[in-house]
Protein backbone atom coordinates (compact mmCIF):
# COMPACT_ATOMS: atom_id res chain seq x y z
CA UNK A 1 0.00 0.00 0.00
CA UNK A 2 1.42 3.18 -1.12
CA UNK A 3 1.81 5.91 2.26
CA UNK A 4 2.84 9.04 1.57
CA UNK A 5 4.29 11.68 3.91
CA UNK A 6 2.89 14.81 3.74
CA UNK A 7 5.36 18.12 4.16
CA UNK A 8 2.84 20.65 3.32
CA UNK A 9 -1.09 20.89 2.35
CA UNK A 10 -0.53 22.01 -1.27
CA UNK A 11 -0.01 18.21 -2.98
CA UNK A 12 -1.97 18.62 -6.18
CA UNK A 13 -3.34 14.98 -4.98
CA UNK A 14 -4.87 16.10 -1.86
CA UNK A 15 -7.90 17.70 -4.16
CA UNK A 16 -10.67 15.51 -3.01
CA UNK A 17 -9.97 16.70 0.60
CA UNK A 18 -10.02 20.53 0.25
CA UNK A 19 -12.88 23.11 1.14
CA UNK A 20 -15.02 20.24 3.18
CA UNK A 21 -16.37 23.28 5.43
CA UNK A 22 -18.00 24.44 2.05
CA UNK A 23 -20.79 22.72 1.97
CA UNK A 24 -22.45 24.51 -1.33
CA UNK A 25 -19.03 23.53 -3.08
CA UNK A 26 -19.23 19.89 -1.69
CA UNK A 27 -23.12 19.37 -2.46
CA UNK A 28 -22.43 20.35 -6.17
CA UNK A 29 -18.78 18.26 -6.43
CA UNK A 30 -18.78 15.35 -4.71
CA UNK A 31 -21.80 13.49 -6.35
CA UNK A 32 -20.54 15.29 -9.78
CA UNK A 33 -17.25 13.33 -9.21
CA UNK A 34 -18.94 10.50 -7.79
CA UNK A 35 -17.12 10.68 -4.50
CA UNK A 36 -17.62 11.25 -0.66
CA UNK A 37 -16.07 11.88 2.16
CA UNK A 38 -15.96 9.13 5.56
CA UNK A 39 -14.62 10.44 8.67
CA UNK A 40 -13.37 8.90 11.77
CA UNK A 41 -12.53 5.23 12.02
CA UNK A 42 -15.72 4.07 13.02
CA UNK A 43 -17.60 5.22 10.33
CA UNK A 44 -14.65 3.95 7.82
CA UNK A 45 -14.86 0.73 8.99
CA UNK A 46 -18.69 0.57 8.91
CA UNK A 47 -18.72 2.22 4.90
CA UNK A 48 -15.68 -0.97 3.86
CA UNK A 49 -18.31 -3.23 5.74
CA UNK A 50 -20.91 -2.17 3.47
CA UNK A 51 -18.79 -2.78 0.43
CA UNK A 52 -17.97 1.17 -0.32
CA UNK A 53 -14.38 1.26 -1.49
CA UNK A 54 -11.64 4.12 -1.20
CA UNK A 55 -9.99 6.36 -3.72
CA UNK A 56 -7.01 7.40 -0.89
CA UNK A 57 -6.92 7.90 2.54
CA UNK A 58 -5.67 10.85 4.72
CA UNK A 59 -4.90 10.13 8.37
CA UNK A 60 -2.38 11.22 10.97
CA UNK A 61 0.24 9.04 12.33
CA UNK A 62 -1.41 8.16 15.89
CA UNK A 63 -4.36 6.56 13.42
CA UNK A 64 -2.19 4.85 11.20
CA UNK A 65 -1.52 1.40 13.77
CA UNK A 66 -5.57 1.21 14.55
CA UNK A 67 -6.42 1.58 10.88
CA UNK A 68 -3.85 -0.98 9.89
CA UNK A 69 -6.08 -3.83 9.21
CA UNK A 70 -8.37 -1.90 7.23
CA UNK A 71 -5.86 -0.06 4.72
CA UNK A 72 -3.87 -3.54 4.00
CA UNK A 73 -7.31 -4.31 2.36
CA UNK A 74 -6.89 -2.24 -0.05
CA UNK A 75 -3.13 -2.15 -1.19
CA UNK A 76 -2.94 -0.32 -3.96
CA UNK A 77 -4.98 2.95 -2.63
CA UNK A 78 -2.28 5.97 -1.35
CA UNK A 79 -2.42 6.72 2.04
CA UNK A 80 -1.38 10.68 2.69
CA UNK A 81 -0.02 10.49 6.40
CA UNK A 82 0.27 14.33 7.94
CA UNK A 83 0.23 15.88 11.46
CA UNK A 84 -2.52 17.43 12.87
CA UNK A 85 -1.91 20.91 11.94
CA UNK A 86 -0.62 19.76 8.16
CA UNK A 87 -4.26 18.01 7.38
CA UNK A 88 -6.35 21.13 9.00
CA UNK A 89 -4.56 23.26 5.88
CA UNK A 90 -5.77 20.64 4.00
CA UNK A 91 -9.79 20.61 5.30
CA UNK A 92 -9.73 23.66 7.11
CA UNK A 93 -11.07 22.22 10.39
CA UNK A 94 -9.22 20.31 13.04
CA UNK A 95 -9.93 16.69 12.93
CA UNK A 96 -10.82 15.36 16.26
CA UNK A 97 -10.62 12.00 14.92
CA UNK A 98 -8.07 11.93 13.05
CA UNK A 99 -8.75 9.97 9.74
CA UNK A 100 -10.42 10.64 6.93
CA UNK A 101 -11.24 8.82 3.50
CA UNK A 102 -12.35 9.76 0.08
CA UNK A 103 -15.01 6.69 -1.24
CA UNK A 104 -16.39 5.86 -4.36
CA UNK A 105 -19.65 6.67 -4.28
CA UNK A 106 -21.68 3.29 -4.64
CA UNK A 107 -24.57 3.11 -7.77
CA UNK A 108 -27.52 4.31 -6.40
CA UNK A 109 -29.81 1.55 -5.39
CA UNK A 110 -33.52 0.89 -7.14
CA UNK A 111 -36.58 1.89 -5.93
CA UNK A 112 -38.21 -1.32 -6.08
CA UNK A 113 -35.07 -3.18 -5.19
CA UNK A 114 -34.95 -1.51 -1.75
CA UNK A 115 -38.47 -1.87 -0.83
CA UNK A 116 -38.91 -6.01 -1.96
CA UNK A 117 -38.03 -7.13 1.56
CA UNK A 118 -38.77 -3.95 3.45
CA UNK A 119 -41.47 -3.83 5.87
CA UNK A 120 -40.94 -0.85 7.80
CA UNK A 121 -40.37 2.23 5.68
CA UNK A 122 -39.66 5.92 6.50
CA UNK A 123 -40.48 8.13 3.62
CA UNK A 124 -38.91 11.73 3.99
CA UNK A 125 -39.77 14.95 1.81
CA UNK A 126 -37.57 17.55 1.61
CA UNK A 127 -35.36 17.50 5.00
CA UNK A 128 -32.49 19.71 3.88
CA UNK A 129 -30.45 19.56 6.89
CA UNK A 130 -28.05 17.41 7.46
CA UNK A 131 -27.63 16.64 10.83
CA UNK A 132 -31.32 16.27 10.80
CA UNK A 133 -31.20 13.69 8.23
CA UNK A 134 -28.14 11.84 9.81
CA UNK A 135 -30.48 11.59 13.37
CA UNK A 136 -32.87 9.95 11.41
CA UNK A 137 -30.71 7.56 9.98
CA UNK A 138 -29.27 6.54 12.88
CA UNK A 139 -32.40 6.10 14.56
CA UNK A 140 -33.40 4.32 11.86
CA UNK A 141 -30.56 1.87 12.00
CA UNK A 142 -31.22 1.24 15.43
CA UNK A 143 -34.96 0.99 15.47
CA UNK A 144 -36.09 -1.90 12.78
CA UNK A 145 -36.43 0.41 9.94
CA UNK A 146 -35.72 -1.54 6.40
CA UNK A 147 -35.11 1.33 4.32
CA UNK A 148 -35.35 5.18 3.67
CA UNK A 149 -36.64 6.87 0.96
CA UNK A 150 -36.10 10.82 -0.19
CA UNK A 151 -37.57 13.08 -2.13
CA UNK A 152 -35.89 14.97 -4.39
CA UNK A 153 -35.36 18.23 -2.17
CA UNK A 154 -33.78 15.96 0.94
CA UNK A 155 -29.76 16.48 1.77
CA UNK A 156 -27.54 13.87 0.30
CA UNK A 157 -27.00 11.06 3.13
CA UNK A 158 -23.10 10.61 2.13
CA UNK A 159 -22.64 14.75 2.57
CA UNK A 160 -19.70 14.51 5.48
CA UNK A 161 -21.64 15.40 8.60
CA UNK A 162 -24.61 13.55 7.79
CA UNK A 163 -22.46 10.40 8.06
CA UNK A 164 -21.18 11.62 11.09
CA UNK A 165 -24.06 12.23 12.94
CA UNK A 166 -25.46 9.20 12.04
CA UNK A 167 -22.28 7.09 13.04
CA UNK A 168 -22.65 5.10 10.00
CA UNK A 169 -26.54 4.39 9.85
CA UNK A 170 -26.37 5.48 6.60
CA UNK A 171 -24.42 2.19 5.35
CA UNK A 172 -27.00 0.06 7.37
CA UNK A 173 -30.05 1.06 6.46
CA UNK A 174 -31.00 0.78 2.28
CA UNK A 175 -32.20 4.25 0.82
CA UNK A 176 -33.27 5.36 -2.35
CA UNK A 177 -33.98 8.71 -3.91
CA UNK A 178 -37.49 9.29 -5.23
CA UNK A 179 -38.14 10.87 -8.93
CA UNK A 180 -38.26 13.90 -9.68
CA UNK A 181 -41.37 16.32 -9.62
CA UNK A 182 -44.14 15.74 -7.03
CA UNK A 183 -44.31 13.51 -4.38
CA UNK A 184 -45.48 10.26 -5.75
CA UNK A 185 -45.60 6.91 -3.36
CA UNK A 186 -47.55 4.73 -5.85
CA UNK A 187 -45.15 2.08 -5.73
CA UNK A 188 -45.65 2.05 -2.04
CA UNK A 189 -49.11 1.17 -2.65
CA UNK A 190 -48.20 -1.65 -5.14
CA UNK A 191 -45.83 -3.29 -2.63
CA UNK A 192 -48.79 -3.08 -0.05
CA UNK A 193 -47.74 -0.21 2.19
CA UNK A 194 -49.92 1.60 4.69
CA UNK A 195 -48.83 5.20 5.00
CA UNK A 196 -48.63 7.00 8.03
CA UNK A 197 -47.97 10.60 7.63
CA UNK A 198 -46.92 12.41 10.70
CA UNK A 199 -48.60 15.47 10.48
CA UNK A 200 -50.70 18.12 13.34
CA UNK A 201 -53.95 18.07 11.14
CA UNK A 202 -57.53 17.77 13.12
CA UNK A 203 -57.99 14.09 12.18
CA UNK A 204 -54.53 12.94 13.20
CA UNK A 205 -54.77 9.82 15.05
CA UNK A 206 -52.24 9.05 17.79
CA UNK A 207 -49.37 7.38 17.50
CA UNK A 208 -50.39 4.26 20.28
CA UNK A 209 -53.32 3.85 18.01
CA UNK A 210 -52.29 3.74 14.62
CA UNK A 211 -49.41 1.37 15.79
CA UNK A 212 -51.76 -1.30 17.67
CA UNK A 213 -53.37 -1.40 14.16
CA UNK A 214 -50.40 -3.83 13.15
CA UNK A 215 -49.66 -3.09 9.80
CA UNK A 216 -47.49 -5.58 7.88
CA UNK A 217 -46.32 -3.11 5.59
CA UNK A 218 -45.95 0.27 6.73
CA UNK A 219 -44.40 3.90 5.49
CA UNK A 220 -43.82 6.86 7.99
CA UNK A 221 -43.62 9.65 5.91
CA UNK A 222 -42.06 12.93 7.94
CA UNK A 223 -41.47 16.60 6.58
CA UNK A 224 -39.16 19.47 7.46
CA UNK A 225 -39.46 21.33 10.70
CA UNK A 226 -40.83 24.74 9.21
CA UNK A 227 -42.99 23.95 6.59
CA UNK A 228 -44.05 20.09 7.51
CA UNK A 229 -45.32 17.78 4.84
CA UNK A 230 -46.55 19.52 1.55
CA UNK A 231 -50.20 19.03 0.50
CA UNK A 232 -49.44 16.42 -1.74
CA UNK A 233 -47.71 14.34 0.50
CA UNK A 234 -50.28 14.65 3.12
CA UNK A 235 -52.79 13.60 0.59
CA UNK A 236 -50.78 10.64 -0.79
CA UNK A 237 -51.13 8.92 3.29
CA UNK A 238 -53.77 6.82 4.21
CA UNK A 239 -54.01 8.43 7.59
CA UNK A 240 -52.18 11.59 9.75
CA UNK A 241 -50.78 10.26 12.88
CA UNK A 242 -49.74 12.40 15.70
CA UNK A 243 -47.32 12.20 18.94
CA UNK A 244 -49.30 13.46 22.01
CA UNK A 245 -47.37 16.48 23.70
CA UNK A 246 -47.68 17.35 26.99
CA UNK A 247 -46.47 21.07 28.62
CA UNK A 248 -47.82 22.85 25.56
CA UNK A 249 -45.23 21.85 23.61
CA UNK A 250 -46.74 21.35 20.09
CA UNK A 251 -44.51 19.21 18.26
CA UNK A 252 -40.65 17.79 18.33
CA UNK A 253 -38.28 18.10 16.03
CA UNK A 254 -37.96 15.92 12.83
CA UNK A 255 -34.91 13.70 14.24
CA UNK A 256 -37.04 13.43 17.39
CA UNK A 257 -40.36 12.54 16.17
CA UNK A 258 -38.72 9.99 13.63
CA UNK A 259 -37.01 8.19 16.49
CA UNK A 260 -40.80 8.06 18.61
CA UNK A 261 -42.64 7.12 15.41
CA UNK A 262 -39.72 4.30 14.65
CA UNK A 263 -39.82 2.76 18.23
CA UNK A 264 -43.68 3.04 18.48
CA UNK A 265 -44.32 1.22 15.01
CA UNK A 266 -41.60 -1.15 15.78
CA UNK A 267 -42.68 -4.87 14.32
CA UNK A 268 -43.43 -6.81 17.58
CA UNK A 269 -43.10 -10.27 15.91
CA UNK A 270 -39.94 -12.61 14.86
CA UNK A 271 -39.42 -12.62 10.91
Amino acid sequence: MPRIRLEGPDDPRLSDYRGLTDTQLRRRTEPAEGLYIAEGSKVLRRAVAAGHTPRSFLLTEKWLHGLEDVLQQFPDVPAFIGDAAVLEGITGFHLHRGALAAMNRPVPARLDAVLEEARRVAVLEDIGDHTNLGAVFRSAAALGIDAVLLSPGCADPLYRRAIRVSMGGVFQVPWARLPEGPLDLGLLREFGFVIGALALTPDAVGIEEFAAERHVRLALLLGTEGNGLSDVALASADTAVRIPMYGGVDSLNVAAAAAVAFWECRERTAR
